[in-house]
């Protein structure tokens, strides 16, 4: 494993929603970031069958241009009942006619989905998130982390926080929905926590384990 020995990095996303969460992770460590998006760098084409592809893709596309290490997230929902899908087209299942993005039709477009399949009880309705983080070296060199949450679709959207499919997942263990949390409790961790919850989270915290401590 290479060790991380700068704190200068590139956030390697056009995603304004993950941009915010992973700043909010990488805040207490003293990075100086920037994201894609802030650098008008162009968002390359995800073209990978597997979320390690994808966020390869992006994580070298931003450090080759910036010629810094870059972190980069490929993340999305993973349905039993629907064999797995939205998975790494998690995004594409919001994309609309004029190439915007529309994650309440996203999800009820899931919901049908799942009727399609007579997957209406927790137990039929089983899922997880799943992120891939992705640390690139302008020479080409990364490492990958991966985070996972189990829970279940709920049966209606709950909530207004977060982003994308947020409001209709609902982590095991909890009676309320990623929607419902605070920024603090879905993805809120820092080194010394033993836990983390989100998906993103878990893969940042093996991050940090991998290329930061030690």
């Amino acid at each position: 494993m290479r060790k991380l020995d700068t704190r200068t990095i590139v956030v390697a996303s056009h995603n304004a929603g993950k941009i915010r969460e992973i700043a909010d992770l990488i805040g207490p460590f003293g990075f100086s970031a920037k994201s894609a998006a802030e650098l008008n760098f162009v968002e390359p084409d995800e073209t990978g069958t597997t979320f390690e592809e994808n966020a390869a893709i992006k994580a070298l596309a931003s450090a080759k241009a910036a010629g810094l290490p870059a972190l980069s997230d490929d993340s999305g929902l993973v349905i039993d009942a629907l064999d797995g899908a939205p998975g790494v087209y998690t995004a594409n299942w919001a994309e609309t006619a004029d190439g915007t993005r529309d994650f309440v039709m996203a999800m009820a477009r899931v919901e049908q989905a799942l009727a399609e399949k007579g997957a209406l009880t927790p137990e039929a309705r089983t899922a997880r998130f799943v992120s891939v983080l992705c640390l690139a070296w302008p020479d080409g060199h990364t490492e990958m982390f991966r985070g996972e949450v189990e829970g279940f679709i709920a049966p209606a959207p709950r909530g207004t926080a977060g982003f994308g499919y947020d409001p209709i997942f609902q982590p095991k263990g909890y009676d309320t929905t990623f929607g419902e949390m605070s920024a603090e409790e879905k993805h809120g961790w820092k080194p010394g926590d033993a836990e983390a919850l989100s998906h993103r989270a878990r893969a940042f915290k093996i991050f940090v384990e991998t290329c930061l401590e030690g």
